[in-house]
């Protein structure tokens, strides 16, 4: 019913053979493969990493090692900030996304997952006219091209240069509401992700019910709110001084709510597992045994 994968991210060691071999032996049904530019990569914590290049693309090779290995992709990721306040590095970011739509067309694959991006120093009406101004012109590639996108819904304000708005629109249901407005589309969707609605104060489990008929992909990935440290900082702190990614089950995502409600709207797309859980950094071994053991805390929802 579900296809449970996890977001090649957290093996930026591994090719892709060796990540498709790694999933296909571990009972993953997909992969949410990560396609960021060679030429133009990011150092930010999980970013940065290309196991496809879709600008040197060899799509003979890469449905050979599907194929293979029995292992679907299930999206291609990409999550820079396409309305980057520099006009240079957001064009660069919505051609690359476009260019990614077109690769995943080509390897039949159904989605691309990105951020909307935001300029942080922006307010949220200015920022919905950016998107307004350019995210037509990719939506229209996407239904071109007959491929989905999932935004997530990330704020993407974590450190210090992502203040004070961060650097992804799509953050609330609000917003989403005004996304879709402004671009009606059922290529443009979300790519949901229950942990960052937790650290917004938010229910995480009401979205799936009132958004069913725009999700996408599905990340899995849990978060720990420290009430103690948010009591003393409180919410205007940097997110980060008061909570913490952590793998499903270690957090405070409902999870058996959350599957209820997926089988509840008859979600019958990909769940993929998105390690950011910082205890499971120490080595490569570490990465190997954090995938593993989300893969067995989730298998109580699952058929694996």
């Amino acid at each position: 019913m579900l296809n449970l994968g996890f977001v090649s991210a957290i093996m930026a060691d591994y090719d892709l053979d060796s990540v498709l071999k790694f999933a296909s032996g571990h009972q993953f049904k997909c992969v949410e493969v990560m396609c960021w530019p060679t030429a133009n990569s990011d150092s930010r914590r999980y970013a940065g990493v290309t196991h496809i290049d879709v600008d040197k693309l060899d799509v003979v090779h890469i449905k050979n090692l599907t194929h293979q290995s029995g292992v679907s992709i299930s999206g291609l990721g990409y999550y820079p900030n396409p309305l980057d306040p520099e006009p240079e590095k957001a064009e660069f970011y919505r051609e690359h996304i476009k260019q990614m739509i077109r690769a995943a067309a080509k390897l039949s694959v159904p989605v691309v997952n990105t951020f909307i991006g935001r300029n942080p120093s922006l307010n949220m009406a200015d920022n919905l006219k950016l998107f307004a101004q350019h995210w037509p012109a990719i939506v229209k590639v996407a239904e071109e091209n007959n491929v989905k996108i999932g935004i997530e819904n990330c704020p993407m304000w974590f450190t210090d240069d992502e203040w004070p708005g961060g650097k992804n629109l799509a953050t609330t249901p609000a917003v989403w509401d005004r996304m879709f407005e402004i671009i009606p589309s059922r290529a443009l969707g979300l790519n949901y992700d229950p942990s960052h609605l937790i650290w917004q104060m938010m229910d995480e489990i009401k979205p799936i019910y009132d958004y069913h008929d725009r999700l996408h992909h599905i990340h899995l990935k849990d978060v720990k709110l420290y009430r103690d440290k948010l009591n003393r900082v409180g919410i205007m702190a940097n997110p980060l001084e008061y909570h913490s990614p952590k793998l499903p089950g270690l957090g405070d995502v409902r999870w058996g709510a959350f599957f209820a409600a997926l089988t509840d709207v008859r979600y019958r797309g990909s769940v993929c597992i998105e390690v950011e859980d910082k205890a499971f950094e120490g080595s490569p071994d570490d990465v190997l045994t954090a995938i593993l053991t989300a893969r067995n805390y989730l298998g109580q929802f699952l058929v694996l």
